[in-house]
């Protein structure tokens, strides 16, 4: 794949209060290698995470060594087993992508370093005040201890060559499942795209969706959750294998895609559809749909844990991931596309023609195209779904 021109990197530091201090962390940082832990799975964000560390080592001497992860949980486990073993510096773990229940578990446990985000000089591109999306995880506020730098959004890919139109909604897909028997799976709950497709139906189900935004309770569970598990009985008879097996994955579900086997699969990418197609694992006709109202969607944030051993550059990585010109680079199609988290609004003229001139292809859906952002659950009902959907359903 040919990949455009790099974007000129636009300066990090501006006249702030905290420049001297931000000086401090760039002399420090210099000649660390950052072990940023983050979730291997996708190619094209392992070779992004590649090319942040080839900018931030010639632009600050900073190294970045991904640490691939099958699971988030891992790295957190990882920085708890040092703090059992008194391990309170030099930790093995400098940077984590992390959100939901991970990150609201190291907060418990004070687990984190921080707060570190308003000591970013480019932060100041980024909406943070009360109750913006980059200032919640899964409800729970950030306060400065974790840093944005993509946006997520939850979207069904299918092919149009075969489905001349898809669900327009959560509920629509038990009459479309039982009108197209064994064309429609999930992945495996255990994993975090099985759990947003039954978080998807819980949002668009439940008696009142602001229940959800608070911690959940027994009762609470078992009022939002009644019309659920009613809606996925009748949805399940006619899931591929009747809904006794399911994909381990998204890949492996995009796979089942593109072999014909089932008609849908589901993301929390808006670009990975147009991005599988420009690698040959979708076919041309593949497009992406959304369900009326607009489905979930969140912000992807770095993380430091309170015994990193390279602190200062984990702090300028997490501020070269919200440089506009970064930002740009990421959201190009051919790069990773993934949506910004910078206030357009913030941006100068030159920053916002970056974005303006990124390129397009006909299955990269608009902001317009993808509806409302709806707020995830609070991170506990993920836990209690994912246990009462194996404890039903798993035989």
């Amino acid at each position: 794949m040919r990949l455009p021109l790099l974007l000129p990197v636009l300066a990090a530091l501006s006249a702030t209060p905290a420049l001297a201090d931000w000086q401090d962390t760039l002399d420090a940082a210099r000649g660390q290698t950052v072990y940023f832990n983050a979730w291997g799975g996708d190619a094209r964000t392992n070779a992004f995470i590649e090319w942040v560390g080839d900018r931030t080592e010639e632009l600050y001497g900073v190294s970045v060594q991904q640490v691939p992860l099958t699971d988030t949980a891992e790295a957190v486990t990882r920085v708890i087993s040092e703090r059992a073993a008194g391990r309170d510096q030099g930790g093995s773990v400098d940077l984590i992508w992390i959100n939901g229940p991970n990150f609201l578990a190291m907060q418990a446990q004070d687990l984190l370093f921080g707060p570190f985000v308003q000591d970013l000089p480019d932060a100041r591109y980024v909406d943070l005040s009360e109750g913006a999306p980059a200032a919640l995880d899964f409800t729970t506020p950030v306060n400065g201890m974790e840093a944005p730098w993509r946006l997520a959004k939850f979207v069904f890919t299918y092919d149009s060559a075969r489905v001349d139109q898809p669900p327009a909604t959560m509920e629509e897909f038990v009459p479309w499942a039982a009108a197209h028997p064994g064309r429609l799976t999930h992945p495996d709950p255990t994993n975090f795209m099985g759990a947003t497709f039954l978080k998807q139906a819980l949002v668009e189900l439940a008696p009142n969706p602001q229940a959800l935004q608070q911690p959940v309770t027994e009762a609470a569970f078992a009022e939002a959750t009644a019309p659920l598990w009613a809606w996925y009985d009748a949805l399940r008879p006619n899931m591929w294998r009747a809904g006794r097996a399911f994909p381990e994955n998204e890949s492996v579900q995009q796979q089942m895609l593109n072999d014909g086997e089932v008609d849908i699969a589901m993301s929390f990418d808006p670009a990975s559809t147009a991005a599988a197609i420009d690698q040959g694992l979708l076919p041309d006709t593949a497009r992406v749909f959304v369900p009326e109202g607009g489905t979930i969607g969140n912000v992807s944030f770095v993380a430091i844990p309170y015994n990193a051993a390279h602190a200062e550059g984990a702090q300028v990585v997490a501020n070269f991931l919200l440089d506009p010109a970064t930002q740009a680079h990421m959201q190009n199609i051919e790069v990773l596309g993934s949506f910004s988290v910078l206030d357009p609004a913030r941006l100068d003229a030159g920053a916002q023609a970056a974005f303006d001139a990124l390129p397009t292809a006909p299955a990269l859906p608009t902001l317009a195209d993808l509806g409302p952002t709806l707020p995830e659950p609070h991170a506990s009902w993920m836990t209690r779904l994912t246990e009462e959907w194996a404890r039903r359903y798993t035989e």
